[in-house]
């Protein structure tokens, strides 16, 4: 697998455009560093490693609108990838929908939301955007 995090996102994705209530990706300190982001901000509901033979897991429960079941999250997108690596300095770090979505960075300081990386003054690469 070339791109880990693309799979990651892909599979959160497609899991909330079948309604499913629970999605199983392979575990990593980037993924679950951003699956930690995603639970701070409320896209998803919790997270849980599960240490396995082969390989570790997330298992994530997936967020929806209790009464209309519209999901929390309405997109998904990798920003940042192999073939074209995407960064932001703190001057000109992305904002989501004005405001309204994160956009998630690696930076010096670890995987945070544009607005720690605001708060911290640091820039890094763009990974992702969620709203």
């Amino acid at each position: 697998m070339t791109d880990p995090i693309a799979d990651y996102l892909t599979r959160v994705r497609n899991a909330y455009l079948a309604g499913n209530k629970i999605v199983e990706v392979p575990s990593s300190k980037m993924k679950l560093a951003i699956t930690k982001i995603l639970c701070e901000k409320g896209y998803i509901l919790s997270y849980k490693l599960v240490e396995g033979k082969p390989s570790d897991t997330i298992k994530i429960a997936l967020k929806y609108h209790p009464v209309t079941k519209v999901a929390a999250i309405k997109s998904i997108q990798r920003v940042s990838r192999p073939g074209l690596r995407t960064y932001a300095d703190v001057e000109n770090l992305p904002r989501v929908l004005n405001g309204l979505g994160i956009a998630i960075l690696s930076t010096s300081k670890g995987i945070v939301s544009d607005k720690e990386a605001r708060e911290m003054h640091v820039g890094g690469e763009v990974l992702c955007y969620v709203y």
